[in-house]
């Protein structure tokens, strides 16, 4: 398998994430997105969205938007499970996992960032004043809905929400959200991030890492 990424895609860490807890291997390509190679023709032909990530499958198969990457991954390399077995379960633990996926990130992510800046005329402190509301807010809810008695957000192993969490966490630190209300979440992805699979799918263990 092929993997297309950037190294401080949030997106692209959870894909990262799954595919080394569930022990796959796979070819790298990287994609800048400060570059805008994401927007070369090439690109894409392989993803129409022209984002980051796109999972390249051995038979040519192209899977792209990082959650239906990981839905193939987690139906096809069921072990280890990131969803529970029972309906309700499953069904708590996708409610986590897009609350972040789908309520914070799409409106944290570059192209959103750099149409603010370029066409309505917003500054870098605006951006990132907006990007910290949107995840107080979505932290906030998050926190609402995952378990307080457990070491991970849903139970005693990394799940889907514990996976996404650690995806936002790196945009959190890297815009100085103010995380003191959320001290339960922090603890969660530094227990994550002590797990090597985790580790290997962090932005700074990739080969286009640049210095902070």
């Amino acid at each position: 398998m092929k993997l297309y990424s950037f190294w401080r895609s949030t997106t692209s860490v959870r894909v990262r994430i799954v595919m080394h807890l569930k022990g796959l291997t796979y070819d790298l390509e990287t994609v800048s997105l400060p570059k805008g190679e994401q927007f070369s023709d090439a690109y894409a032909a392989v993803n129409p969205g022209k984002g980051v990530p796109a999972l390249v499958l051995d038979d040519g198969t192209i899977l792209t938007q990082s959650m239906a990457i990981i839905e193939y991954l987690e139906t096809t390399y069921p072990e280890p499970a990131l969803l529970p077995a029972d309906p309700v379960g499953r069904a708590q633990v996708q409610a986590a996992a897009q609350t972040i996926a789908l309520d914070i990130h799409p409106v944290n992510n570059l192209k959103v960032v750099t149409y603010l800046k370029s066409q309505l005329g917003h500054s870098q402190e605006d951006t990132v004043t907006w990007m910290n509301h949107w995840m107080q807010e979505g932290f906030t809810a998050f926190q609402a809905l995952i378990r307080d008695d457990t070491p991970f957000c849903f139970g005693q192993t990394i799940g889907l929400a514990d996976i996404c969490l650690v995806g936002q966490m790196v945009n959190a630190r890297r815009w100085g959200l103010d995380m003191s209300a959320f001290d339960r979440l922090a603890q969660i992805d530094a227990r994550c991030r002590d797990i090597d699979a985790v580790k290997r799918g962090l932005p700074e263990a990739q080969p286009d890492a640049q210095p902070a």
